[in-house]
């Protein structure tokens, strides 16, 4: 199964359209950048080094995609305030947003993690996608709407899986909040025609899951059967099929969910039965 839309498959949706896509130079994020572009927005990358925004806008401008990148460490406000100033001033607004950002310092034990890492894991994953999205509305509103998007993860919607609860149970309890605060949001930013929904990705192909499975499978045997014994469809999804549902949901398609999680996993098993 190919996972890279012919441009014949591929609407252009977003044309005329400007996107901020954060912690999107691999994974998820460079495959939500990549499909946007793709439809005709106008996308500003950015992830916290200037090599990997470089890499990430060459490939993409390979492929004749209006695609420009600023670095940005998104719990940073200076950051943030730069990686706003820098699309304003390449592309003249802001309509779409994706957040992606979000970082897991503790593995493990869950009463074991460190003052300072539940700091990190709250600062980045919570404090600082609000902060992004308050910041980037008041441009929105000048746009006459938009849309935004946050990332959360399927543990945050079932934390009593047997992987959240052994091992990434701060980072799913921090994902919790990610889907309160989408949900909370959804009213005050309606009344500016504003969207705002979050996606809630399983197990996909990215850096953040291999060092799951490096650190909690070392043995790289066990991954299949991970994957039979908790995804439906007996495998681990392409960020392409990640980046298709956000573009759904930045889309018109969407333009009567807002509020919403969309549960993007394979079909993961919420049991917390289903053990490794």
């Amino acid at each position: 199964m190919s996972f890279h839309y012919s441009d014949a498959y591929l609407k252009k949706r977003f044309a005329g359209k400007v996107a901020i896509c954060t912690a999107s130079t691999t994974g998820i994020g460079f495959a939500t950048a990549e499909r946007l572009a793709r439809e005709g927005a106008k996308v500003v990358v950015s992830s916290r080094r200037q090599e990997n925004v470089d890499a990430a806008v060459k490939k993409l401008r390979d492929q004749n995609l209006e695609v420009s990148g600023t670095v940005c460490h998104q719990a940073k406000k200076e950051d943030r305030q730069s990686l706003i100033d820098f699309t304003l001033t390449t592309y003249g607004g802001i309509d779409l947003l994706f957040v992606s950002a979000g970082v897991n310092p503790h593995s493990g034990y869950m009463l074991n993690i460190e003052e300072t890492e539940w700091e990190k894991l709250f600062d980045v994953n919570v404090k600082s996608t609000f902060l992004m999205i308050r910041e980037c509305v008041p441009h929105l509103i000048q746009r006459g709407g938009g849309a935004i998007v946050t990332n959360a993860t399927v543990l945050a919607l079932h934390p009593n899986l047997k992987l959240a609860s052994e091992y990434l149970g701060p980072y799913a309890t921090s994902k919790c909040a990610v889907v309160g605060l989408t949900r909370a949001l959804a009213e005050p930013l309606a009344s500016h025609k504003i969207r705002i929904n979050c996606i809630a990705p399983g197990a996909f192909k990215t850096d953040f899951l291999e060092g799951i499975y490096k650190s909690y499978l070392p043995d790289q045997s066990t991954i299949p059967s991970f994957v039979t014994r908790t995804i439906m469809m007996n495998r681990a999804g392409n960020p392409a099929e990640c980046g298709s549902a956000v573009a759904f949901l930045l889309s018109e398609d969407a333009s009567f969910m807002t509020g919403e999680v969309l549960t993007v996993s394979g079909g993961t098993i919420f049991s917390p039965d289903a053990n490794l």
